[in-house]
């Protein structure tokens, strides 16, 4: 197995550009392939989960040009030619790794595209379930067959009967499933209503999913959280050119080490006029004592002004994947702290709440986990274990989270790194670059 050993290191400081949002990116490519007209995508993500949404579109017949610079050599700049609204290719196999947000997402446009698909991913993607989505489109006369595990991947999909012009989802097990939902609407020129069952988890991604539907003259009427509607009139329009955010999850394991190693470290790309709901682990990193500092397009940490983090207890709804860093930063805290509302962590790329209670545990700290909480004592008198081995479970966000332990004074060991080619391949990098 693969590994890389990151040594003992107490200090942290410098400045990190961010690479593009995946949350954006992959939202962005899909829209560009469905709008009228030619898109100029900027600043996209290069991770794995974004060449595999390049990768499908192109297999269902959408132009995808990569720009290059004046000396041949390949941007992050894209050009993307617009479907008008049907994907060129009627019959494909679609291959679809283990990246959730193109493969929920591509379900729901496929379904109402009048074609014949199969999307297939990993073994882990397999393991994710599917079934509220695949239910949902079915309300709707979508035609979808499970080849494996009823619920789940992988799938074939047949041309819709198109049908009702209402719709029901599960809120609390994948917002995903509502943003395909949304972002594939458009597709029925129908007026269409998606009524949300329970609690609708991870709004912030729903709101990013509404804020790139509007760059691209979708406007979708919202009853709070509980009903979303699609009018009949719906056309996706190209905006022309649109520039992707730096990432917003990827911001939290660099604030964190500000925030743990003295600082400041300052990321650029996102900031006070970020649309990507993570950047308010900002504001619970303040809660734990760290200093912030926010300009528009930039989020800068310091450690407290006593020195040390305190323990805090959290709802995390709303930042459901950068909460996964501030279990890692509960070692470096004063009490106990607890962290809810993560059910979604189940869900994931694998269970994060096992996993990150079981890497925790390595590295000394006692760990209580629940169905939907985490909670944390570090190790007494705050001291951690040296030379732990991290498991990361093809998890690009345990890798890195579990990164910042070695701000502690310890020497780890990261097992399989290069699953933060998911969507921050230079992570370790850029990591190295502002730790001493």
């Amino acid at each position: 197995m693969d590994f890389l050993d990151l040594p003992a290191r107490t200090a942290a400081s410098g400045t990190v550009t961010l690479p593009g949002s995946k949350s954006i990116s992959n939202r962005v490519l899909l829209l560009a392939a469905l709008a009228k007209g030619t898109t100029q995508v900027r600043a996209l993500l290069d991770s794995d989960d974004t060449r595999v949404m390049l990768d499908a579109l192109r297999a269902l017949g959408v132009g995808v040009m990569r720009h290059q610079d004046a000396n041949g050599v390949d941007t992050h700049d894209y050009e993307i030619t617009g479907a008008d609204g049907c994907f060129p290719v009627r019959q494909v196999e679609l291959f679809l790794g283990n990246a959730g947000t193109a493969f929920r997402s591509l379900t729901a446009a496929c379904a109402l595209s009048g074609g014949t698909y199969v999307l297939k991913g990993v073994s882990r993607m397999h393991e994710r379930p599917i079934g509220d989505l695949v239910e949902a489109l079915r309300l709707l006369g979508a035609r979808i067959d499970y080849l494996g595990q009823s619920g789940f991947p992988p799938l074939r999909i047949h041309a819709a009967n198109l049908a009702g012009d209402t719709t029901r989802v599960r809120g609390n097990v994948s917002s995903q499933f509502l943003t395909g939902l949304m972002m594939a609407l458009p597709l029925r020129q129908r007026t269409t209503t998606i009524e949300v069952v329970g609690e609708l988890i991870s709004r912030p991604y729903i709101g990013i999913t509404l804020a790139m539907l509007r760059r691209f003259g979708i406007e979708i009427a919202q009853d709070g959280w509980q009903s979303f509607t699609v009018p009949a009139s719906a056309r996706y329009q190209s905006p022309g050119e649109i520039w992707v955010e730096g990432d917003a999850s990827s911001a939290s394991y660099f604030l964190a080490a500000g925030a743990i190693g003295g600082g400041p470290v300052r990321v650029q790309g996102v900031g006070r006029d970020s649309v990507q709901g993570d950047v308010r682990f900002a504001d619970a990193l303040a809660l734990m004592g760290a200093q912030i500092e926010m300009g528009p397009n930039w989020i800068e940490a310091s450690a407290p002004a006593t020195g040390t983090l305190r323990a805090i207890t959290l709802d995390c709804n709303h930042i459901p994947d950068a909460a996964m860093t501030l279990a890692v930063a509960a070692l470096f805290a004063e009490g106990v702290t607890t962290l809810t509302n993560i059910a979604s962590w189940r869900v994931k790329e694998t269970d994060r709440i096992v996993a990150m209670a079981t890497e925790l545990r390595k590295v000394g700290a006692t760990v209580e986990e629940g169905a939907d909480f985490i909670r944390i004592t570090p190790p007494h008198p705050s001291t951690l274990t040296p030379y732990a081995v991290i498991d990361t479970y093809d998890d690009h966000r345990m890798a890195m989270c579990l990164s910042l332990v070695s701000l502690g004074g310890v020497p780890i060991r990261i097992n399989d790194p290069g699953c933060v080619a998911k969507t921050f391949p230079r992570y370790f990098a850029e990591f190295a670059h502002i730790v001493r």
